[in-house]
């Protein structure tokens, strides 16, 4: 059976603080790009994941939840020795703030001899991010090879450029992010980021650049002013929905994934868009990455909730 998405990054162990409760920590699951696969799955899509974890319980818990979210690990290997990533989350007046223990980690370790070629050859979509690449050398150049061969067998790229300057400096990452969008079909980038990135300000200058870069579909999530979807010729904004938000920590990876599922089932980028723009806000609704995500009977009943609040 064709996989519809291939997502290619660091699954990483979440430690999320809860509020009221000084030292208290949620242990879940996340990394951009494994959230995006989760976030894709529960919409309905056929997902894999491409990495590696560590021989740990992190790493046996990603193989557990995915096994339940649907998500094929057979091409996710276990470093006998090097650990899976591990990160913090602290919430503050201006929102979540992540501390990292990843050095060195299992999925930092990955390179291009390791990737599945074949599965990429036959998906719909190869998703990577600026964190796929950033967590070293080897990973990086994984995400270019997973890239050449997807577009070799004309397969559509998607790439978040998901900026981490705890990672790597600024140039660094410029050059690398914009290489990688030069390859990408579909780019999703955030918009703090993406001013870092361009040096731009607005949302439409924003768009253009990257549309200049070669791009076929550019979506920005503009955070609680929700997101602009754009196409050589055509762009739409997107206005958020109202929710009661307690933690944006996977809000724009459940973007990246429900925005993968929507277009590969309907070809349409707006349509992707809206749908993508409410799955994002119903994503905020409860602690961590992974838990709140939401499934595709919850995002359809929003959006019909919202069309009869119109009528």
């Amino acid at each position: 059976m064709m996989t519809d998405i291939v997502c290619i990054g660091e699954p990483l162990g979440e430690f999320n603080a809860t509020r009221g409760e000084a030292g208290a920590y949620r242990f879940g699951l996340g990394g951009d790009t494994s959230n995006c696969a989760v976030a894709a799955a529960r919409q309905g899509a056929k997902v894999a994941y491409v990495g590696a974890l560590g021989d740990d319980e992190p790493g046996r818990t990603f193989r557990t939840v995915w096994a339940q979210e649907g998500v094929d690990d057979s091409h996710v290997s276990t470093h006998p020795s090097a650990p899976t990533g591990l990160y913090f989350v602290s919430h503050g007046p201006q929102g979540h703030v992540f501390s990292y223990l990843r050095a060195g980690s299992a999925a930092s370790l990955y390179g291009p001899a390791q990737l599945p070629k074949d599965l990429i050859a036959s998906a719909k979509v190869i998703q990577a991010s600026g964190i796929s690449q950033a967590i070293s050398a080897s990973a990086c150049d994984a995400v270019f090879e997973a890239f050449a061969t997807a577009r070799a067998n004309g397969v559509l790229t998607a790439y978040d450029t998901n900026l981490r300057l705890k990672l790597w400096p600024l140039t660094r990452a410029r050059a690398i992010v914009h290489a990688a969008c030069e390859m990408a079909d579909i780019v999703l980038p955030g918009d703090g980021d993406a001013k870092l990135l361009t040096g731009l300000e607005q949302p439409d200058a924003i768009v253009d650049f990257y549309l200049k870069l070669g791009a076929k579909v550019v979506a920005l999530t503009l955070g609680h002013e929700g997101s602009l979807v754009a196409t050589p010729s055509k762009r739409q904004r997107f206005v958020p929905i109202k929710v009661d938000a307690i933690d944006a920590t996977g809000a724009g990876d459940c973007y990246d994934g429900a925005f993968l599922a929507e277009y590969i089932r309907t070809g349409d980028a707006f349509a992707a868009g809206a749908y993508a723009n409410v799955a994002a806000a119903l994503s905020t609704q409860g602690y961590g990455a992974v838990a709140p995500l939401p499934r595709r009977v919850d995002v359809e009943a929003r959006i019909a909730q919202e069309a009869a609040g119109r009528a």
